[in-house]
């Protein structure tokens, strides 16, 4: 009545079906997953880094931008040799290509287009567009839009 059943037999039979479906599966697909998961936070970073916080709460990113600074302060330069000269002066925004690039000592002024506010060495001056305020030197309280 009682037949004697081999479960070793069926057992490892069982296991040698699943063992190639993982490898073929199941391995696969995870390993290619972990591999993509590795590359994607280099994938993700800006290369070269960015040049960021200069300390003294200035912010500068783009060759040579804030590159002569020495003691100013608050000051944020976006684009290649924006606020270039500036060594004390503070509170200024330069955005584009030589924006406030002559700019000394001068503080408050903001800056928006390539060689906006150019030559100035004054304070309280706002340049938007390409070329605008170029030959300001010692005004202050000037507001120009170039289009």
């Amino acid at each position: 009545m009682n037949q004697r059943i081999n479960l070793k037999t069926t057992i490892l039979a069982v296991r040698n079906l699943i063992r190639p479906a993982l490898a073929r599966c199941g391995f696969l697909p995870i390993a290619l997953a972990l591999a993509l998961f590795a590359l994607s936070k280099g994938a993700l970073a800006v290369s070269p880094p960015p040049d960021g916080d200069y300390g003294g709460g200035n912010t500068a990113e783009g060759g040579d931008a804030l590159f002569s600074l020495t003691t100013g302060g608050g000051n944020t330069a976006t684009g290649s040799g924006a606020l270039f000269s500036n060594t004390s002066g503070s509170a200024n925004t330069a955005t584009g290509q030589g924006a406030l690039d002559s700019n000394i000592t001068g503080s408050n002024n903001t800056a928006i287009g390539i060689n906006a506010l150019f030559s100035n060495n004054a304070d309280n001056n706002t340049a938007t567009g390409y070329l605008a305020l170029f030959q300001n030197t010692t005004g202050t309280q000037n507001t120009a839009k170039r289009c």
